[in-house]
């Protein structure tokens, strides 16, 4: 790492490792853990998803809970199978190029891949040991996050973050590489080694002018999107949007990731497609791009630890207990190998 770039980084809290932008806030957490008598006390957050949805929930079951045409259409492959029974599930699902794959259970973007013909979906599928799904790729123009919590005794949630998410990309000069214009990105350069493992082939071509190329195709934080605040568009219909789907799910506290037509459009409940909905473990990523300082960014984690944490004792005296230290320990320890499992497939599997 250059001088320039560690300076930059050390000034930004934004590029920090997230255990240091977070450690400062960890007694609060404790001090959760210790009041509730659990430190799983989020599992009873969102009582229909796995571990509350804090970490190794599966993207099978957020769908199954979803109204049919809000989510893309989909279907999960099991590893291993033969290579013409895949291509016969895809054909019978109705399924054109280019579709996406990702893995059922996924982490920050990881192993997702946009799949352009046959060939590099059957090597995606020889390399994957894990289940995964066929997702149709959704060109609606916006991708948006929205957080949303509820409290189990109130109608009404609250909106707390809506933010748009664009992709990480450079453009063209007509004069630098693809390397060059990397090396210029004020993102993507700290993220070297990735960028070399799926780009290398085209560092040393020279961009036309204008020419827009994508560094990633999943819009989080951790693939180098860029967020643009839309706080200012949250009003009555985006709030019933989102309640009427906290009612029908049971869905409590987190956030959910959209493809849309039009922000004006979502409003109504028409033309946007659930990418997915992320549960206790969800970052309130509205912190993120907003200008603020990592003082202010606590505070607005801390405002939504207590709705974590006080939705989840309403659950827990009504039904809902907290998983037990063991269950919830070995758990927590099979998401952390699969998430090592997946870091180290996505280097690997270079589609």
């Amino acid at each position: 790492m250059g001088r320039n770039t560690f300076w930059e980084k050390l000034g930004n809290w934004e590029l920090w490792p997230f255990p240091l932008r977070y450690a400062a806030l960890m007694p609060y957490w404790v001090g959760y853990c210790m009041r509730a008598g659990s430190p799983w006390f989020f599992t009873a957050s969102n009582p229909t998803i796995t571990f509350g949805g804090f970490d190794g929930e599966g993207k099978k079951e957020m769908y199954a809970l979803l109204p049919e045409g809000s989510y893309p259409k989909t279907f999960f492959v099991t590893p291993g199978i033969p290579a013409d029974q895949l291509l016969q599930q895809v054909q019978a699902a109705g399924f054109q190029y280019p579709f996406c794959v990702k893995p059922d259970v996924g982490l920050k973007g990881l192993l997702f891949r946009k799949i352009d013909n046959e060939a590099e979906l059957l090597r995606y599928h020889s390399a994957m040991p894990l289940e995964y799904m066929v997702q149709d790729l959704v060109l609606l123009p916006l991708e948006v996050s929205i957080f949303y919590y509820r409290h189990p005794t109130q109608q009404r949630g609250t909106i707390s973050g809506f933010i748009q998410k664009d992709l990480m990309e450079v453009v063209g000069n007509g004069r630098d590489t693809l390397h060059q214009l990397i090396l210029a990105h004020p993102i993507a350069r700290h993220r070297m080694a990735e960028m070399q493992t799926k780009h290398a082939d085209n560092f040393d071509t020279i961009l036309p002018q204008g020419q827009q190329y994508l560094l990633a195709y999943a819009a989080n934080l951790n693939r180098g999107a860029r967020f643009s605040q839309l706080t200012a568009h949250i009003d009555e219909s985006l709030q019933q949007l989102f309640d009427d789907l906290s009612h029908r799910t049971q869905f409590y506290y987190g956030r959910y990731d959209i493809k849309c037509q039009s922000v004006d459009l979502l409003k109504q409940g028409k033309a946007f497609q659930i990418l997915e909905f992320n549960g206790a473990g969800a970052e309130p990523n509205h912190v993120y791009h907003a200008g603020l300082s990592l003082n202010q960014a606590h505070t607005e984690i801390k405002k939504h630890w207590k709705a974590l944490y006080e939705i989840s004792k309403y659950n827990h005296e009504h039904g809902h207990p907290y998983w037990p230290f063991l269950k919830g320990y070995h758990f927590l320890k099979k998401a952390g190998r699969h998430g090592k499992q997946l870091e180290a497939l996505d280097r690997e599997i270079l589609v």
